[in-house]
């Protein structure tokens, strides 16, 4: 599994993560992807998978990255340190590597908010602060509203099918060195070959099939090659079976060639 740098941090995280949203798996596809080298595993309070997650870290807490978000609701700071606490006792560890606001929510001060992350750095409960759903407006206020600690993520959509970041807050991450997490990045499951919507990005899913078959790959390992083959950017994509957890996992280690991403590029053209 191929590492990337998270942040400015010098912490080396790899770069296929383990998405537990709607994750109805049970322990084995999480204990296998580790297995596999993807011990980075993001959940979140409204997930509801905190607890399964605790379970599959039980014993090799040091092994894994850890990342968990607080609610968009819950952003006053009093919310942010009980949602902490409550994240920490699901997960059942005493801290949390990478902690997340989980969408912004404009009725409560960033200062606040971010005042309460920093405190729970202060008090080594989290290691790293991150956002997620954070347009390049959103991200700026919040960068602007810390003190002590860079915001080192933003996790949000990204995929083939799902490009709006590369207009602005792509770039801006990438020279901000912060890192994207993208989520959902297989989209609907077409790009995955598990589902598709007829004439809708037919053209784009023919060139994945060229492109998979040319590489020797999965439409799956192509799609979420192409998402890490961009700099700062770590996908983490979800797998209820350890088959697809373990072909996931199988899209590291490799590269796609420049131009089949830019065959891909300009087959799920945007513009």
């Amino acid at each position: 599994m191929e590492l990337k740098e998270l942040g400015k941090t010098g912490i080396m995280v790899p770069e296929i993560g383990l998405g537990t949203w709607k994750y109805r798996g049970g322990v084995e596809p999480l204990e296998v992807g580790i297995g596999q080298g993807a011990w980075l595993i993001d959940t979140a309070e409204m997930y509801r998978t905190e607890d399964i997650v605790g379970r599959v870290i039980a014993s090799r807490r040091k092994e894994v990255f850890l990342a968990t978000k607080v609610s968009g609701s819950h952003l006053r700071r009093d919310q942010v340190l009980r949602a902490a606490d409550a994240s920490l006792r699901l997960l059942d560890t005493d801290y949390i590597d990478l902690y997340q606001i989980h969408w912004p929510n404009r009725s409560v001060p960033i200062s606040e908010t971010m005042g309460a992350m920093e405190s729970l750095v202060d008090q080594g409960l989290v290691k790293y602060v991150g956002v997620s759903n954070f347009n390049l407006g959103e991200l700026q206020e919040a960068q602007n509203a810390m003190s002590r600690n860079p915001i080192v993520s933003n996790q949000v959509l990204y995929s083939l099918k799902d490009r709006e970041i590369e207009g602005r807050l792509l770039p801006y991450c990438q020279k901000q060195n912060i890192t994207i997490l993208a989520y959902t990045p297989l989209a609907d499951g077409s790009l995955a070959g598990k589902s598709r919507s007829p004439g809708r990005n037919s053209s784009g899913i023919k060139a994945l099939e060229d492109v998979a078959t040319e590489a020797g790959k999965t439409l799956a390992q192509v799609a979420l090659n192409w998402c890490t083959s961009h700099p700062n950017v770590i996908a983490i994509p979800k797998s209820d079976r350890v088959d697809r957890t373990l072909e996931n996992c199988g899209a590291s280690g490799w590269r796609l060639s420049s131009k089949q991403v830019k065959t891909l590029d300009a087959a799920f053209s945007t513009r």
